[in-house]
């Protein structure tokens, strides 16, 4: 099964052998080729092609028990593997044909208990369903109806995943910094207890703590969630590498994916694709616009579920009455803010407007005088 809509090699050829550095470049590239219609095997292996041990228990899939592992310990397990989990899911969400079709990726909410999105990403990203099937499946709902365009309807959030394979195929250490030639280079700083804080949802800032926390628990977050905290970790506030996130991200997403989630840190980062480094995502602020009571948070950081409304976002402004009365004191039962957004942001800014111009000049110097 091919693991792309698109032959990525095919699509850089088109392009003169260079990678498409833009999404609207990509989708030029790609507009006039024709997908193919996949193959439905419903035929079964035949009684002389089957190994005379095939139904031998000795190659079972271990069980969590074998492993060492107490099932009764486990929280609940939101997104079951394999084949029909993948196809079960994509009929439901392909019956819901108005949602489809008025679907905008920005304007669902990325704090939501439950996903506003169709969290297919990890079927697709373990080769459980095949990104030509749901190609093929989003064409049959849109056709003939009135329906959003890419980059931010349903087709366009498959397209997004077919443009960073495309330049992941293209490009040299596409999961690095150094040696990488879409990235910009960047005087990240190192610093291990910042990014453990991070890592482990304990920044002090309640809605990057739940996004981390819900990320560990259950191995998926919403793409606006992503942002958020990608956004903190790098140029927004903390000042470390993308790589750094990258690893984290490898080790607990479902729907990890090599190019997507190098290309996707870049992005966020500001270090390629996306150059508008002075918009930063606030910690306080964007949360607010879709769950101003914090549902969310209550529920991944519970130390704060009985926190006014109005300091859920910011209890480190909550009178030490408040805190008392919340049964949880800052500095005690949650963690001080380990940055202060306000002022490290714009102190960032600075220090992307100063990498950006170094680069500038370095790139100036390659050029081949006339």
């Amino acid at each position: 099964m091919q693991h792309t809509v698109y032959d990525f090699n095919s699509v850089v050829k088109k392009n003169n052998g260079s990678i498409p550095l833009t999404y609207q470049k990509f989708l030029s590239l790609v507009s006039d080729v024709q997908v193919k219609d996949i193959i439905q095997i419903s035929k079964g292996v035949s009684d002389e092609c089957k190994a005379s041990d095939y139904d031998s228990q000795g190659y079972d899939i271990p069980s969590l028990e074998e492993f060492g592992v107490n099932e009764s310990e486990l929280s609940e397990c939101k997104y079951p593997g394999g084949e029909s989990e993948g196809l079960k899911r994509l009929d439901v969400y392909m019956a819901k044909k108005q949602w489809v079709c008025n679907f905008e990726k920005p304007k669902s909410s990325p704090n939501s208990i439950e996903p506003s999105t169709t969290v297919l990403s990890p079927y697709i990203s373990h080769g459980c369903l095949s990104a030509k099937l749901f190609y093929h499946k989003l064409k049959q709902v849109e056709n003939g109806s009135k329906h959003t365009l890419p980059p931010v309807s349903l087709m366009g959030q498959l397209m997004w995943r077919e443009f960073y394979y495309t330049a992941g195929s293209g490009t040299e250490n596409f999961d690095k910094m150094v040696g990488n030639s879409v990235c910009t280079q960047i005087p990240w700083k190192k610093n291990d207890a910042h990014l453990k804080a991070w890592a482990e949802g304990k920044t002090g800032y309640p809605f990057v703590d739940a996004i981390m926390r819900q990320l560990k628990q259950e191995g998926w977050i919403h793409h606006l969630a992503r942002h958020m905290v990608a956004c903190f970790l790098t140029r927004g506030d903390l000042w470390i590498s993308w790589e750094e996130g990258a690893k984290v991200f490898e080790d607990f997403l479902l729907d990890y994916d090599w190019s997507l989630n190098a290309g996707n840190w870049m992005w966020l980062s500001a270090s390629a694709f996306f150059y508008k480094y002075y918009r930063v995502y606030s910690p306080v602020a964007f949360g607010k616009k879709t769950d101003k009571d914090g549902l969310y948070i209550r529920k991944y950081v519970p130390e704060l579920k009985k926190y006014p409304s109005e300091f859920i976002y910011e209890p480190w402004k909550a009178p030490k009455g408040v805190q008392k009365t919340a049964g949880c004191v800052i500095g005690e039962g949650y963690p001080n803010r380990i940055v202060d957004h306000d002022k490290v942001h714009k102190d960032n800014i600075q220090k992307m407007n100063s990498a950006y111009k170094v680069n500038k000049e370095k790139k100036a110097m390659k050029r081949p005088r006339q």
